[in-house]
């Protein structure tokens, strides 16, 4: 995600995309990280994290 969408969750893409559904009963907790980025300073802008248990 980029800082043109300030609004934006950094982690609803993942979790809209379902990324972490093929991860799931492995047996261990999944981890996602959702980093916004700025254009401008190319640095992180915010960032949001997030465990889904086992």
């Amino acid at each position: 995600m980029v800082e043109r969408a300030p609004d934006d969750d950094p982690l609803r893409q993942i979790q809209e995309r379902g990324y972490a559904a093929k991860y799931r009963g492995r047996g261990v907790p999944i981890h996602q990280v959702g980093i916004r980025f700025s254009e401008e300073a190319r640095n992180i802008v915010t960032f949001e994290a997030e465990t889904i248990p086992v």
